[in-house]
């Protein structure tokens, strides 16, 4: 067996860890869900790639249904990968402004139907005079910001501005409106619902001051996991922007309707001290900015520290872990974590079924 690309067959106890693995019961639940949420309803799902980076899962997402038959990426470098990996609608949920970038955007637009955000004028002018020399049309999207405080318009009259800007061009095509937002994690469904309908009222009022101009509104590409199920029925709303229902991750787990896919298998490597294990599993491997994870399936046992390369596991509660045992562990925010990872293990009842790559790993341009 090759430990880097184990077969079809193997058991979990004979991979080399660490190594990260998709459970793919929980990943298909995952898929599943959401597709039979969205099949019906008006509103769509537009999967967020930049959460796996893996076209064959994004292929699958749509597949499923319940989808507005794209993805959206976070980056120009993973938009290239769907494309080339047979995508042919992507969002980019960002703003891209330097001439290398935009020339690159141009490129795909020769290839795929492509979305860009843009909330400056002089950004909309740039990519005005690119697709006009090289005669290729570009989709765009005005973003907003509704609480976040990074990226977008943060009042009505600069998304006209930007919106009349961007329907003067010639090649551009203005297709209406996006925003990102985030809450702490809440069991309650109603503090949900009033804090998302706060936060995409803002977008609405855009969208109705852009309609009542003349302007077309054809998209409002809003909301993510922790609102699938609000922002999909606010009035006006077109497609929800989800991307950690699939995996999932530890700062979700109020949200029990979805299981936990990704996990990352590590074995003890010491148990010197009394009331502590220490395993093979470090920053490195799991670099998250959101917290700890999650031990799996240790009742008592919590994960004490990270370092580089180890972790340092509390069983003063729990069950003693001996050198050469296996553990898993639930990140604590995974975008982060699967980008330092050049496969995905994908597993069911304890043995190996298929390896899948990540050309999307380390794309951060």
């Amino acid at each position: 067996m090759n430990s880097r690309y184990p077969v079809p067959g193997t058991k979990l106890k004979d991979l080399d860890t660490p190594c990260l693995l998709i459970d793919l019961d929980a990943f298909e639940h995952n898929i599943q869900l959401m597709a039979n949420f969205y099949r019906e309803r008006t509103v769509k799902l537009r999967p967020h790639t930049k959460n796996h980076k893996s076209p064959l899962i994004a292929h699958m997402q749509i597949q499923a249904g319940g989808t507005v038959g794209g993805v959206c990426t976070a980056k120009v470098s993973e938009a290239e990968v769907m494309v080339q990996g047979g995508i042919n609608q992507v969002l980019i949920a960002n703003q891209i402004v330097t001439k290398d970038k935009i020339s690159r955007l141009i490129s795909l637009a020769r290839r795929a139907e492509i979305i860009v955000a843009a909330d400056d004028v002089r950004n909309v002018q740039d990519l005005a005079d690119a697709t006009q020399t090289a005669g290729v049309e570009l989709g765009v999207i005005v973003e907003v910001d509704t609480q976040m405080g990074r990226c977008g318009v943060r009042t009505v009259e600069h998304g006209i501005e930007i919106a009349q800007a961007i329907n003067a061009k010639p090649f551009l095509n203005m297709r209406g409106i996006m925003s990102h937002q985030t809450i702490p994690p809440t069991e309650e469904r109603e503090t949900r619902v009033l804090q998302g309908r706060k936060m995409i009222e803002k977008v609405i009022d855009l969208k109705t001051a852009l309609v009542n101009i003349g302007i077309p509104v054809e998209i409002v590409s809003t909301g993510e996991t922790w609102s699938y199920d609000v922002a999909s029925d606010i009035d006006g709303v077109t497609e929800i922007q989800g991307g950690s229902y699939l995996l999932m991750e530890a700062g979700y787990s109020f949200m029990s309707e979805f299981h936990y896919a990704c996990k990352i298998l590590g074995t003890v490597i010491s148990a010197v001290r009394p009331g502590r294990a220490i395993g093979d599993i470090g920053i490195k491997a799991i670099g998250t900015p959101k917290g700890l994870p999650l031990l799996e399936g240790s009742p008592g046992t919590i994960v004490e520290e990270l370092h580089a390369e180890h972790v340092i596991l509390n069983t003063e509660s729990g069950s003693d872990l001996n050198p050469g045992e296996n553990f898993t562990l639930i990140p604590g925010q995974q975008d982060i974590m699967v980008s330092r990872w050049d496969r995905f293990i994908a597993v069911r009842n304890g043995e190996v079924e298929a390896v899948w790559d990540i050309p999307g790993r380390g794309c951060h341009n």
